[in-house]
Order: C-alpha cells, then structure tokens, then sequence
C-alpha cells in the first residue's frame, strides 16, 4: 500500500535530483515555496495530508522528469550515496540562535534537504534567494557549508560577522589581524575585514549547480 511517507519522500528526492531544496522545487514549478515544505505534510489537527496530483505534475514538468521516474523514486527508499542535512534559507542566517559560536547549526528553525551524495561530519545548506549573488549563485541554489573543514586560498567561504553579516565571498589571505576577501561578482569590490570582526568563516563544499 502507498504511504504518505513513500510520495513525500519521492518529491525531495526529484528535488534533490534537480539540485533543489522543495521550496526551491515549487518556486520552479510555478507553485507557492511552501508547497513542497515539511511544514504542509501534517495538518493542524495531526493528520497526513497528502500532496495534490496537480502539484506533482508541475514538479515533473519542472523538472523534466516522468511519470515513470516519480513511480521509481516512490519505491527507492533513501537511496545510497543521499545524505538529509540542515537546511534554512540564506537571509535567516543572520538571524541570531541558529549557529553556536563555531558556525554549526543549532537551536530550532532548521528544515530539512536531502542531497544526492553522502557526506560525514557536520554540514548544512543554505537555499540561496534574490540574485544578489548572480551570476555565481542564482535564486533557489543550494550551497552546502562544512565549518569543520580547512579553507584555502580561492576557496569559497559563507563568513558571518559579530554584528550579524553573513556574506559568500571567495577566501583570498589570513592574517595575524585581517581576512581579506574577493566577491564572487567581479564588479564589486574585495573587502578587509579585522579578525576581530568575524565570528566564523565556513568552506562551501558543494553547491547544487
């Protein structure tokens, strides 16, 4: 018998397919971000609620995919090689209570993404909205952050400051006193900030492109 469980499940991994978190997948199909959210899978009262016919059509369609791949991804299970991990939306990452002073994820308001290889340790993703970041990183991307691993020159790193700035740059030096840092758009200016300034910087491992 199907289960609410096994099309919920099917729908985050054909947006894990398509490089998207399932807000990301309704934005792309025409749908309101939230359709596809954790948060619409339960009603208020407590019982399943299933997602529409309608919805799932456009999410193929967005994607490119068929019928018959929705049926397969119904009955894959968790697959090998996917992996669940935090996920909150870039503009919510300078609110305070979601990292502790390490730059790991922490306390409540994180969701969910499930992405298409397997990772160990301690990472998180970050939906990107706006095109602030174009053309390196385009409205619905997922980028996924590790804090626990070693940044190098040319990297690109998500940096949040004391006073609650979190920007995506690409790393460039450290210094006794300063990080210097180059913009992802070419037509912006580097910047400097003083190693006091800046509560954690995170390497950017993957990013869904």
């Amino acid at each position: 018998m199907l289960t609410n469980d096994q099309v919920w499940g099917a729908l985050d991994r054909l947006a894990a397919r398509a490089g998207l978190s399932p807000s990301g997948l309704a934005r792309r199909a025409g749908l309101d971000p939230t359709t596809f959210n954790k948060s619409k899978r339960i009603t208020p009262d407590g019982r399943a609620r299933w997602p529409s016919t309608e919805s799932i059509a456009k999410a193929l369609t967005a994607t490119g995919s068929s019928l018959d791949l929705f049926v397969e991804l119904i009955g894959d299970g968790a697959t090998q090689g996917e992996a669940s991990v935090p996920l909150i939306g870039f503009g919510l990452a300078a609110n305070g209570g979601y990292f502790d002073e390490l730059g790991f994820p922490s306390g409540k308001g994180w969701n969910e993404v499930v992405l298409p290889w397997a990772e160990d340790g301690r990472v998180y993703a970050l939906e990107i909205s706006g095109d602030s970041m174009h053309p390196a990183y385009r409205d619905g991307d997922i980028i996924v952050v590790s804090p626990g691993t070693a940044i190098r020159r040319g990297d690109r790193v998500v940096v949040k400051t004391r006073t609650g700035e979190v920007m995506v740059k690409q790393f460039k030096r450290r210094t006794a006193r300063t990080i210097e840092l180059q913009p992802l758009n070419p037509v912006r200016a580097e910047r400097t900030l003083a190693a006091a300034e800046v509560a954690w910087i995170a390497r950017i491992i993957w990013a869904s492109q």
